[in-house]
């Protein structure tokens, strides 16, 4: 059986690859100088404003890309999605994160039913559970009212969450409905990052939320008997019932946790992780800090791009037109990073999440078939806000290697500062920022422009800037709780964009579980080593070497790191820290 066919074996990949040098012999200061070009690489939707006319390409380009979009199949592709088809065929699934902020009354079907009733069932419960929790109804075991939550989760349980916790903390409404609470993120599960989680934070008044589908992900499940010890330490058994919540699908082990199960919030298996910000992972959390309706407001800004992304001609599509770019740069012109760079710093967990998303949906080495790839995919994504990041890692951008950048500005800053007699207002002085940087990527500088400003001749070499370096931009309107929305669900898509035409699938990630497997070896020896004395054995020199240097100190590593984390959290009694170490040796 001849194997299935590879979109690099097409016309289509082919004229674009033939379309390349005429590309490289073509510098963005000509491109930039052609006023209907940079007119026509754009595009708006809702007031969300897309220039891409810094990439380095051409009408010509743009057409060749919407044509392999075809080759693609894109348009069925997305259909599928929308539609519920398994289009996750390593994992017979559907991929219906647009389910999650679909109108109540749309119809989403997997496997035949159509599962927005049943996403709307969840968001109800979350609404008038976050109602009870933030009025105060809710009070933990001493009588008192709640007013901390500690979200526990990994990967795609904790990256999204956070961007969108980050992002919402300085928008004016959502801090307004904040006032009085916090909610912070654990997801290492280094005893450190435990420590600062719960720093400062009384166990009678703090709600941890435990999110893990299975409620076994080895991290999450330790992070949260830890919390659990913490809890019980201070207030008792009888408090992890008052104290503790879950996000999960195994009712069973959520009750032999100590979790009522009717304070289990249900997600789906057509929801991946990276995914799953939309779904109870993200929407109780975040709702338990802001209320429902602000979240409902974020959940509308995706639906509204998701919608856009469905509906609207790829000419005009936002997160089409970024993933075939996308495409471009990395299969075509060979450039294999992208750098994230939001003149926000609210934005500030952008490019973690991103990260994942990206990284995890695309970093593949063989088809969706199952054959081998002979081109690269996916992009090494990073990032930081501006200006942060030009005094960071911009000089390698600009005078080191070529990586394509996604400069993403907002017109109305969420905190607004003028000072009297300053030339500009902090925001402005920010988007200064915005607007320049891609000018001088795309521009450079020249050594005739350098003498004519009387430059020093040795000085001019490293004062040269050759420029061509691709860039676009991304304008909002504002950065409110639906533009957070919106942002999230472009880059969803556009992710999607790229292993729809790659010929891949965005939606596993089987690359993360055999670093789980062999960690979960060491596991066993580490156990067997403290507890019972037994060699290391089983594992090649180097990590054998690592392990028995590592076991070596055990003691003092052991008492050091509990006594420090027992005075971080709360200035432990000398009887409740014997019962933590000892706790969180049973654990171990």
């Amino acid at each position: 059986m001849a194997s299935p066919a590879l979109i690099c074996d097409t016309e289509q990949w082919k004229a674009l690859q033939g379309h390349v040098g005429a590309i490289q012999k073509t510098h963005l200061r000509d491109l930039m100088a052609d006023a209907d070009r940079c007119k026509a690489m754009t595009a708006e939707f809702e007031g969300i404003f897309l220039d891409y006319s810094r990439q380095q390409a051409t009408g010509e380009t743009i057409d060749k890309l919407l044509k392999l979009a075809e080759a693609a199949k894109l348009k069925e592709k997305i259909e599928k999605m929308f539609k519920g088809e398994k289009i996750n065929s390593t994992e017979n699934r559907s991929v219906l994160h647009v389910a999650l902020r679909a109108p109540r009354d749309a119809v989403i079907n997997s496997d035949g039913v159509n599962v927005v009733p049943e996403v709307w069932s969840v968001k109800d419960k979350i609404k008038q559970f976050s109602e009870t929790f933030r009025s105060g109804s809710w009070v933990g075991a001493t009588g008192k009212a709640l007013t901390n939550v500690v979200s526990v989760g990994i990967g795609g349980s904790f990256l999204g969450p956070l961007f969108v916790h980050t992002a919402l903390q300085t928008d004016p409404e959502a801090a307004e409905c904040a006032k009085g609470r916090q909610l912070r993120f654990l997801a290492n599960v280094d005893p450190v990052d435990v420590a600062r989680s719960i720093k400062d934070l009384d166990p009678e008044t703090t709600l941890v939320v435990v999110v893990s589908k299975t409620f076994t992900t080895a991290e999450t499940m330790l992070n949260a008997r830890t919390l659990k010890e913490w809890i019980i330490s201070s207030l008792g058994p009888q408090a992890v019932s008052k104290h503790m919540i879950a996000v999960s699908t195994n009712l069973k082990l959520v009750k032999e946790f100590g979790i009522d199960p009717n304070n289990a919030f249900a997600f789906w298996d057509w929801v991946g992780g990276r995914y799953s910000v939309c779904s109870a992972v993200g929407v109780l959390p975040l709702s338990l800090q802001y209320g429902f309706p602000i979240v409902q407001k974020f959940l509308e800004g995706a639906s509204s791009i998701d919608n856009h992304f469905y509906s609207s001609s790829f000419e005009k599509n936002i997160p089409v037109l970024l993933g075939l770019l996308s495409v471009w740069n990395v299969s075509f012109l060979g450039y294999p990073a992208r750098a994230i760079l939001p003149y926000s710093q609210a934005l500030e967990k952008l490019a973690p999440h991103i990260q994942q998303l990206s990284m995890e949906s695309n970093g593949k080495g063989v088809s969706i078939d199952g054959v081998p790839l002979p081109l690269e995919t996916g992009e090494i994504d990073f990032g930081e806000p501006g200006t942060n990041g030009q005094h960071s890692f911009y000089q390698l951008i600009h005078q080191g290697r070529v990586i394509p950048c996604d400069f993403i500005g907002v017109v109305k800053s969420q905190q607004p500062v003028y000072l009297k007699g300053e030339t500009v207002s902090n925001h402005d002085e920010l988007m200064s920022n915005f607007f320049a940087q891609p000018d001088a990527l795309a521009y450079g500088k020249t050594p005739e422009q350098l003498h004519s400003e009387k430059v020093p001749e040795h000085l001019i070499p490293h004062k040269t800037f050759k420029g061509n370096r691709p860039s676009l931009s991304l304008l909002l309107p504002t950065l409110s709780a639906y533009e957070i929305g919106q942002l999230l669900s472009i880059y969803e898509h556009r992710i999607a964009v790229q292993g729809f035409i790659w010929g891949i699938n965005s939606f596993d990630q089987w690359g993360v579980e055999l670093g789980k497997s062999l960690a979960s070896q060491v596991r066993k020896q580490l156990h067997g080593s403290r507890m019972e004395g037994k060699p290391v054995e089983g594992f090649n020199h180097s990590t054998s070497s690592l392990l028995e240097r590592y076991l070596a100190v055990r003691p003092l590593c052991y008492m050091s790191s509990f006594r420090i984390l027992a005075v971080m959290v709360n200035q432990y009694p000398k009887d409740n820290l014997e019962a933590l170490t000892l706790g969180f040796y049973s654990f171990l």
